[in-house]
This record gives structure tokens, C-alpha cells and sequence, in this order.
């Protein structure tokens, strides 16, 4: 008798259910934030005003991408170069710096000084090493499509190959690819600050020259020829972006490094007029999930991080 009632008390115990928990409280992804900086060669010193205003409201960036002169200013920030610091480097840079004219089928000017200019202006030189994830964006001439680079390797030979302007600079060569200017395949790299990780974009766009203006050189011709495509295609990357900055550098030449003081200002100028908004977006807390539009989603960024080895 004793026996079965110990056999049915176990069985008892055995059924009990364990007291439900309360569910634990959804806890909303931290913001991660993105700069994507676009190109626009001596005007792409505007960048650095546009980082000086988010260090001074200490609003860290987690990430950051650029393409042409804005790859240059994304790798020095992200080798661990002040915005001061590459604001004094900038203002004394010169087109010569980074080019040397000779004559050629495919440009005008070859780019191997920027390597030079690029080991004085970051501290550190491959991917792996940056203090925030980085990515740059150079154009496969041959097939069109944007080929990034991020993660591991070295970053000097992209950014001279994302700077590579198509007619001044002739093309390079990495991995199988021919690469030209990165702003040709994609004028800002919003979706790339996605792929690294962003949950909220600020796109900094560097608007051209206005079109009223009539072309008075072959450099003038393909500015415009530039204007005109990005005009087309810039809802790609608008999509991307939480939000967008627009310095006022239209009355800047291309190549206008003696204005590096008011370039710089206008990056501040943009800034700080948006710094209620972009505190307010990232006072929300929640992650806001990336759009994916059909357009971007059937013609993926490709890496070429892995076509080349990394350097010390």
C-alpha cells in the first residue's frame, strides 16, 4: 500500500507545471550611426565640417563609407585622424599631392602620389585595423556595377581607385577589376553604411555646379555629364538615408583647394542647422529596419576586399 501511494505521489509531482514567467520586456536595438560621404574632389573637405559638429555634440559615428574625395576623409576618420587633423591636411593639399600629369590613352593624370599623401594622413593602413568599421566604393568601368571594399586588406589602393575621376585619372587595376571613380555606380554610400552595420544614415551629398552654367572645358563637360546621371539616379540612395545634408558648395570649382576654410565651414553651417533632427532621431532608440528597394536588391554591391592581399 505504501509502495502506490509513494508511485502516485511521484506521478503528481511529475505533471505539477512550473509557474509562468512573465515575459521579459522587449529591450529596442541601441542606434548605430552611419556616415555616408560623397565625392566632389577638393569639395569633399566639407566633410571634415560635418564630422568637427558631431564630435563637439559628441554624437559618435559607428560606422562610415565613402566614395571619391569622401573615401579619403572616411579613412582618416576611421584610421583614428581627428577632424582637426584632417582639416589641417586639407587646407594645405594641393591637386599636385595626389596627381602627376602625363599623357596617356585612358587619363591624364596618374595617382600614385595619393598613396604617399594617404600613409602622412591615416594612422592606420588595412580594414581590419580602423577604430570603426569602414567601406569604400569603387566602379568596375567594364561591367558598371559599384565594388566594395571592407572588412580586411589594404585601404590605400581602393581609395585611389574610388578617387580614379573618369577622363582626369586613369583606371586601376585590382582583382580582375578596372576601377574607376566610385561616385560614377553610386554617388553616396548609404546602403553600404546599411551592409556595416547602420540602423540610422547621414548621407552627405555634395551638390555640382548649376546646370544654368555652360561647359567651358572637357572637365566642365563631364561634371555636367556627371550632374545629369546623379540626377536620375539618386532615389537609390535617398532611400537609405535617415537623413541628408546638403552643404552649399555650389559655387565651389572641383578643384578649388585654396577655399578649404570656407569649405569646411559650409560642412559645419549644414550640420549644425540639422543637429535638432539628428538628436531627435537618434533620441527614438529604436533601430529603423533599411529599405531594400527592387532597384538596389537586383544589382548587389560586390566586394573586392578579397582580391587583393592585406599590407602591414
Amino acid at each position: 500500500m505504501k509502495l502506490a501511494l509513494d508511485k502516485w505521489l511521484g506521478a503528481l509531482r511529475w505533471k505539477r507545471q512550473p509557474e509562468t514567467q512573465p515575459p521579459a520586456p522587449v529591450v529596442p536595438a541601441p542606434a548605430r550611426l552611419g556616415l555616408a560621404l560623397g565625392g566632389g574632389f577638393a569639395r569633399g573637405l566639407t566633410h571634415i565640417g560635418v564630422l568637427r559638429v558631431l564630435e563637439q555634440n559628441h554624437i559618435a559615428v559607428d560606422c562610415i563609407a565613402g566614395v571619391s574625395a569622401g573615401a579619403i576623409v572616411a579613412a582618416a576618420y576611421a584610421s583614428g585622424t581627428t577632424p582637426d587633423e584632417i582639416a589641417e591636411i586639407g587646407r594645405a593639399m594641393r591637386f599636385t599631392d595626389v596627381a602627376r600629369w602625363t599623357i596617356g590613352r585612358m587619363g591624364f593624370a596618374l595617382s600614385e602620389r595619393m598613396e604617399r599623401f594617404l600613409r602622412k594622413s591615416l594612422k592606420c593602413y588595412c580594414f581590419e585595423q580602423m577604430r570603426i568599421p569602414l567601406g569604400v566604393i569603387a566602379t568596375d568601368v567594364v561591367t558598371g556595377e559599384p565594388v566594395i571594399f571592407r572588412d580586411r586588406g589594404d585601404v590605400v589602393l581602393p581609395i585611389r581607385a574610388s578617387c580614379s575621376y573618369p577622363g582626369l585619372f586613369q583606371p586601376l587595376r585590382i582583382g580582375g577589376h578596372l576601377l574607376v571613380d566610385g561616385a560614377v555606380s553610386m554617388e553616396v554610400p548609404a546602403l553600404l553604411t546599411r551592409l556595416l552595420g547602420a540602423t540610422h544614415v547621414i548621407s552627405c551629398h555634395l551638390p555640382m555646379q548649376g546646370a544654368a552654367a555652360t561647359p567651358t572645358n572637357m572637365f566642365h563637360v563631364i561634371n555636367r555629364c556627371f550632374q545629369i546621371l546623379h540626377s536620375r539616379t539618386e532615389i537609390t540612395w535617398r532611400l537609405h538615408s535617415n537623413l541628408v545634408l546638403e552643404p552649399d558648395v555650389r559655387g565651389m570649382e572641383w578643384d578649388s583647394f585654396e577655399s578649404g576654410t570656407d569649405l569646411i565651414k559650409a560642412g559645419e553651417d549644414a550640420a549644425r542647422q540639422a543637429l535638432p533632427q539628428l538628436q531627435a532621431m537618434l533620441g527614438l532608440g529604436a533601430a529603423r529596419e533599411p529599405v531594400m528597394p527592387d532597384s538596389i536588391s537586383a544589382s548587389p554591391l560586390r566586394s573586392g576586399s578579397e582580391s587583393y592581399p592585406a599590407t602591414s
